[in-house]
């Protein structure tokens, strides 16, 4: 495996009719939060066609630099923001297989 950065994959289920807002409240938040924080490295939101749900896939450097995401102040005030719109399901793991053409 040549890269080694770390994944994390975030599974919102969205209330019916407010996909459009826990986007806008995402891309916001790692607009002004994310990129801010060392090892971040990307993220991409791609929202399910039918509205019930957005993925957040993003990778970081290692798994500290997630885990000091995690308990920034600023991310934990995201949260409750976040959980009013959306479960959330986390898996964090790197990657085993790429294949692109």
């Amino acid at each position: 495996m040549s890269d080694e950065s770390v994944i994390l994959i975030n599974l919102l289920k969205v209330d019916p009719g407010k996909q459009a807002a826990l986007i806008a409240l995402l891309k916001q938040n790692t607009e002004t939060v994310i990129r801010t924080l060392p090892g971040w490295k990307t993220t991409r939101l791609i929202a399910a066609k039918d509205g019930a749900g957005v993925v957040i896939y993003s990778e970081w450097e290692s798994p500290a630099a997630v885990e000091a995401m995690r308990a920034d102040p600023r991310m934990k005030a995201y949260f409750p923001k976040i959980s009013a719109l959306a479960s959330l399901d986390s898996v964090v793991g790197s990657a085993v297989f790429n294949e692109a053409r």
